[in-house]
């Protein structure tokens, strides 16, 4: 067994000839997208559209870093603020609606705790999954086999480490759930700020996410 195989079926690998040369057409491209004019919106959408495995209208604002960018699959209406790392030796699924600040990173990969282990060159990657309608806030770290569920937020510095639930907040190192999201929270925008009329007016039309 090679080790791209090793790699795609999560095992302990190493990362040989075989395996850089695939990473090579990536960096290409993320030098493409982390130098373009920033103003050059059409650019950049169709740069991350090459970049990335699957995508449906993906944005994100350079500088963006990855390994393979094919290993990343997100849907509709994806956004990433500056700053963006995912390490995608393992998949990475996004859902659609998803949203994440500067300085997010998202680790599949990882090394041997034991120094002699670690010294063999072996590494893995693990896949992480995010839902839908999903934010995650500034300076948030997302480690390896993470999973979290739909429409929940994570707040900024978080380190999460283990599965989160769909309809919280959770934040924190190590992160936790803080509360439900309930539908009491719609008419807020910010802590205990309501929107205005006008503003409240337009989501009321919306879709309940049931319905998207």
């Amino acid at each position: 067994m090679d080790n791209i195989e090793r790699r795609d079926r999560q095992m302990a690998y190493i990362s040989d000839e075989a395996v850089m040369a695939e990473q090579k057409r990536t960096r290409k491209l993320m030098q493409e997208l982390n130098t373009v004019d920033r103003s050059d919106f059409e650019s950049i959408s169709r740069i991350v559209k090459e970049l990335l495995g699957k995508s449906d209208g993906a944005f994100i604002n350079p500088p963006f870093y990855c390994d393979y960018g094919s290993h990343i699959e997100v849907g509709k209406n994806f956004f990433a603020n500056y700053n963006c790392t995912i390490i995608d030796v393992a998949k990475v699924t996004i859902g659609d609606n998803c949203q994440m600040a500067p300085n997010v990173a998202i680790y599949t990969a990882g090394h041997p705790v034991h120094p002699v282990s670690r010294n063999s060159a072996y590494e893995y990657g693990i896949e992480v999954t995010i839902g839908d309608n999903v934010w995650i806030g500034g300076n948030t770290v997302i480690l390896p086999g993470v999973h979290i569920g739909s429409n929940t937020v994570i707040g900024a510095g978080s380190v999460v480490t283990k599965d989160i639930p769909d309809w919280v907040i959770a934040g924190g190192n190590p992160c936790k759930v803080i509360r439900k999201i309930t539908e009491a929270d719609k008419k807020y925008y910010y802590k205990d700020r309501e929107f205005d009329p006008e503003a409240w007016s337009v989501i009321e039309k919306l879709p309940d996410v049931d319905d998207l």
